[in-house]
């Protein structure tokens, strides 16, 4: 990205990646005082990855559903977001500390930049919310016959968080990441 440019022309993503699968989340849910309903606890073992970005002041966010966790997932991410970036915007890519976020064959774009966080701090990333709010209002207290029931949870989860106008918003927004 030129050093020239103006920080209007410029969108702040957060990037993280989620595993989601058969291990899944047990979360609190209501019951009659005095109860103590069963939940389903999987103990098998299929994970589906989903890297995701989110761009909470246009409210937009993508995400791709892949099979593994690796540089080339990275890339195919950042392809995306250099696609949706819009000609004249320039897309600043909040990124953890993954080996797989700073490996030297990730490909370069001419408008994006990746910013890396300090080491261990997720709370920084807001993209994290993402992942919070699809495992509790989705996919937490369900059991996934296999891999493709995974994708296809993630995908209705994915739909249903994005189509609302406003959420991506709501949920990702930093006062600290504002750029004007």
């Amino acid at each position: 990205m030129p050093e020239s440019v103006d920080l209007k022309n410029v969108d702040v993503w957060f990037q993280d990646e989620g595993r989601f699968g058969q291990q899944n989340t047990i979360s609190r849910i209501w019951a009659p005082k005095g109860s103590r309903p069963g939940l389903i606890r999987q103990r098998q073992f299929k994970y589906a990855y989903m890297f995701g970005a989110v761009c909470p002041e246009r409210d937009k966010a993508i995400a791709l559903i892949l099979p593994m966790a690796n540089t080339e997932s990275m890339a195919l991410l950042l392809n995306e977001i250099s696609k949706v970036t819009p000609e004249g915007q320039y897309a600043a890519v909040v990124i953890d500390n993954a080996g797989y976020h700073h490996a030297n064959d990730l490909p370069e774009y001419d408008n994006l930049v990746l910013i890396p966080l300090p080491p261990y701090s997720p709370e920084l990333n807001s993209s994290e919310q993402l992942w919070e709010w699809l495992r509790e209002h989705d996919l937490s207290n369900r059991s996934f016959k296999n891999y493709d029931a995974i994708v296809d949870a993630l995908c209705d989860g994915w739909k249903k968080l994005t189509s609302e106008v406003g959420r991506l918003k709501s949920l990702c927004s930093r006062s600290w990441a504002t750029l004007s």
